[in-house]
Order: structure tokens, then C-alpha cells, then sequence
């Protein structure tokens, strides 16, 4: 019997864990044998670039095989079954002042030989989809191809749970001109783009049946299980749910009507670190193991919790990734870790400081009080305002109902209840900060729908890359 490609992934997996210490012993000599003479740095929270070479490159191949392996194992060779709509955006590239070209890590993965080769066979979206300089039409695009093929899908995600949502929340607006153009066999107007018109032209066809199928599902009251409805041979959501994507879960779930949320990597631009072993198991309980052969991996110790350092056969040393992680367990000798939260993001208005970890968790806590009235918390910030003495923390919600586009205004009595359960919900030093008066009582702000992603938008005009956005946890101003 044929032996399935992934089961030789899952085999190397179990080789690569068994014998973790040797490879990374192995895989530090080598490297500080070809990079002498680098020093050790940090990402600081800021915009960075880092080498790729040919080496780093077919890691990154190989990457891809181990962490669908595991996935494969429960799901089948979803390459053979059927069609992924994943949406994929790509920026452009730049050349930095010595003449080298510089892309975000998605886009060099877009660009690679073996992903093109594989694109009209295993995606909905064509190249010159996620290609298109125009995120908005890129967007519409890729929901017109992947409802047109709704039938081949068996996989829908994304790389951030983020750019899923601002997906489904895109189709909620358009939905109607989505299936006008379904059901003419042609592109809409709004649709400028030389390519993508291009590759529409080459699909299209009236299909009035399809449709109005699409029409009657989304004109629902409720869009409670939407992604299943819409893609019904969909077995699985795949995309990143842990760290800051933590927040995107509940909602998630919410339109993906029971399937299963996948988060199957754990990777940065520095290095390919970890994949998900058991990738059925609820997003909160998702961890990753280290693949020792991907780069070397230590940690500095704070506490209990450690932060990720990497050195790498690119010419990164002890280079601080910026990501404390929390080790759980191990997979034979690979160690098995949880994302906590970035390092250094923090709010705070005098002594205490409060994790983003802390304020998920309290934020947490606060929105179950909106669930049984019928609204969803879709995306938070919070801001530390000292413009007044004493400062106080601010929070910035952004609400939905459960059922229709709308949002009716909340009683402000349930706000004050959320502001309590907040401060009940935060730290220690916190509550006695707020009895001694240090800081005064927090503030949350409902904004107006739209507000993050008009926030996610102004970033990408930016430069920011839609599949690598994630939405700040505090802001300075």
C-alpha cells in the first residue's frame, strides 16, 4: 500500500522530537561555525527585516509539510479531497538602500515556484487575486471565486483569525452584489483590477441557480453557522486563534456552526518554532512543539514564563523574538509551549502594569455579561489616559448583535456592570492602586461598527500586510 505523504511527515516528527537535544547541539555548531562575529538583537516592537536565504527557504518548505501533517492525520489529504478557500494577500515588494528586495514572509511564500504550481489545483483563489494591489478588491474576489467553487471547498482559513473575520464581515455587506455577479457570469463594476477581471473572465458563467442558494442562506436572520452553510463539504476552519487572536475565538465559533478551529503553527518572521500536535483540541488548549531542526531555541526566565531566543542559520544570534511563552510539557524530548503574550506590551497609568494577558483575561470575564442580551465584543483596545489626575485605564469596545448588521444601544447600566467586572477581574496591585486612589475608576468606550477595521485598513495603506495584521492590545494616543 502507497504510503500517504503526511504519514512520512508524522514519522519525521517523531524522529525530530526523540532526538530534540542532539539536533539542537548539532544545529548550534553548525551555525556559529558558518556566522562568527554576529551580536544579539531584539525586534523591540517595531518594523523589522530579517535574511532569507536559500537554506531558510526549503526550511520553510519542510515546515509546511510537518505542521499539515498532523492535520492530514485527522482530516485526510485535503489536497486530494477538495479545494482550500484560504484568503491570501500579498504587498509589495521593496528594495532596501543596498539594493536587496525585501517582502513580508507570506508574500515570499506567494512568490515561490512550488506554491504557484499548486495554486489552481488546491485553492479557490487565483494568483492574480492575491496579487492585487487593491486589499478591497482582493477581498470581494476571493469571496466570488471561493463561492462560485462552494461546493470544492473542504478547508476555509486564513493565516490570523483576523483577516477570517474581516472576511466574513466583508461578505455581510456584500452578499447581494457577491451573487448578482454569481448569478450574470459577470464581475461586478467595482472590480478595476486588469487581473482579477482577467481571471474572473476565465471562470465565470451565469449560474442563477447557485445563486439564489447563496441568496437564501445569507438572507437569514442570523448568520450563527454561516461558514458551514455556505461551504458545506467544509471540514475544518484553519487559521492562527492563539495569543492576541484569543480574543477573535468566541465570535469564530460563532459563524463556523461547530467546526473545528485549527491553529496548526506557531511561527515569526525570525524562525519556524512549533506546530500543533493535536490539532482537534480547543483553541485555549493549543500547544505547540518545538522542531528542533528549524533553528536553536532557548529562553530567558521570567518567572515561571519565558521569552523566546533564537539563533538561526540566517546570522541571527540570541536574537529576542519578543513572544513569552509558557512551557506546558514535552513530546518525547521536544518541549511543548503556549503562547502567554508579547513582551513589554503592557498598559498601565503609574507603578502597576497590566499584561495583555491580564487584560484578556479580564475582558474576558466582563463581555459574558453582553452574551445573554444578544451582543458579541468583535474587537477591544485599551489606552492608559494621564491627561488627569489620577489616571485611569480606557478601554475601546467595538459591539454586534448576534442577529443582523445593526446595533442597537445598550442599556448604560449593563456598561457600568462591565466596568465592575473588569476592575473585579484585574490583578492585585491593581485593586489596591484603585482603593488608595492611584488610579481612578476605568472607562469603556463603545465605538461605532467599522472602527477597527478602519484602524486594520489604515495599516495595510501603510504598508502592513492584511494576512500578518494583528490588531494592537494598547495604544499610546
Amino acid at each position: 500500500m502507497e504510503t500517504k505523504w503526511y504519514e512520512e511527515g508524522l514519522r519525521m516528527i517523531e524522529e525530530l522530537t526523540t532526538h530534540a537535544e542532539r539536533i539542537q547541539d548539532e544545529l548550534l555548531r553548525e551555525i556559529l561555525s558558518r556566522n562568527a562575529g554576529t551580536d544579539s538583537g531584539t525586534s523591540g516592537g517595531q518594523l523589522k527585516m530579517t535574511p532569507v536565504t536559500a537554506e531558510v527557504a526549503q526550511k520553510g518548505e519542510l515546515f509546511r509539510t510537518l505542521y499539515e501533517s498532523p492535520v492530514m492525520k485527522h482530516f485526510g489529504d485535503i489536497n486530494q479531497a477538495g479545494k482550500r478557500m484560504e484568503f491570501m494577500f500579498a504587498r509589495p515588494e521593496i528594495e532596501t538602500p543596498s539594493g536587496l528586495t525585501a517582502a513580508s514572509v507570506t508574500t515570499s511564500i506567494y512568490k515561490e515556484s512550488w506554491f504557484r504550481a499548486m495554486l489552481p489545483k488546491c485553492y479557490t483563489s487565483p494568483v492574480e487575486t492575491i496579487f492585487c494591489p487593491e486589499t478591497e478588491q482582493s477581498l470581494y474576489c476571493q469571496l466570488l471565486f471561493g463561492l462560485i467553487q462552494r461546493d470544492e471547498v473542504v478547508l476555509v482559513g486564513s493565516v490570523f483569525a483576523s483577516a477570517l473575520l474581516r472576511a466574513v464581515k466583508f461578505l455581510e455587506n456584500h452578499w447581494r452584489e457577491l451573487c448578482s455577479d454569481i448569478k450574470a457570469g459577470q464581475i461586478s463594476h467595482r472590480i478595476t483590477d486588469s487581473g482579477c477581471r482577467s481571471a474572473a473572465s476565465l471562470i465565470m458563467k451565469p449560474n442563477p441557480q447557485q445563486a439564489d442558494l447563496i441568496e437564501n442562506i445569507c438572507n437569514s436572520k442570523s448568520w450563527e453557522g454561516i461558514i458551514r452553510k455556505l461551504w458545506p463539504k467544509a471540514n475544518h476552519v484553519r487559521c492562527i486563534c492563539t495569543g492576541v487572536m484569543r480574543q477573535y475565538t468566541a465570535e469564530l465559533e460563532f459563524y463556523s456552526g461547530g467546526l473545528p478551529l485549527v491553529s496548526a503553527l506557531y511561527a515569526s518572521s525570525e524562525a519556524h518554532c512549533g506546530i500543533n500536535l493535536n490539532p482537534l483540541c480547543k483553541p485555549a488548549d493549543v500547544s505547540y512543539t518545538f522542531l528542533p531542526n528549524m533553528a536553536y531555541f532557548e529562553f530567558l526566565p521570567p518567572g515561571y514564563r519565558y521569552e523566546l531566543l533564537v539563533t538561526t542559520s540566517a546570522g541571527l544570534y540570541r536574537y529576542k523574538v519578543g513572544d513569552v511563552l509558557m512551557v506546558t510539557g514535552f513530546h518525547n524530548n521536544a518541549p511543548q509551549f503556549q503562547f502567554v503574550e508579547r513582551q513589554n506590551v503592557a498598559i498601565s497609568v503609574d507603578q502597576e502594569k497590566t499584561s495583555e494577558s491580564d487584560l484578556f483575561k479580564a475582558v474576558t470575564e466582563a463581555k459574558a455579561l453582553l452574551d445573554p442580551l444578544g451582543f458579541v465584543l468583535t474587537e477591544y483596545t485599551s489606552y492608559a489616559d494621564t491627561s488627569s489626575a489620577p489616571g485611569h485605564y480606557v478601554l475601546f469596545w467595538e459591539l454586534k448583535q448576534k442577529e443582523g448588521n445593526n446595533c442597537k444601544e445598550l442599556d448604560p447600566k449593563i456598561m457600568v456592570e462591565c466596568c465592575y467586572r473588569l476592575e473585579g477581574s484585574l490583578h492585585y496591585t491593581y485593586k489596591i492602586y484603585m482603593k488608595k486612589n492611584i488610579i481612578a475608576p476605568l472607562e469603556i468606550r463603545v465605538v461605532k461598527q467599522g472602527t477597527f477595521d478602519a484602524l486594520m485598513d489604515h495599516y495595510v495603506s501603510k504598508g502592513a500586510s492584511l494576512s500578518q495584521y494583528k490588531r494592537p492590545s494598547c495604544i499610546k494616543s
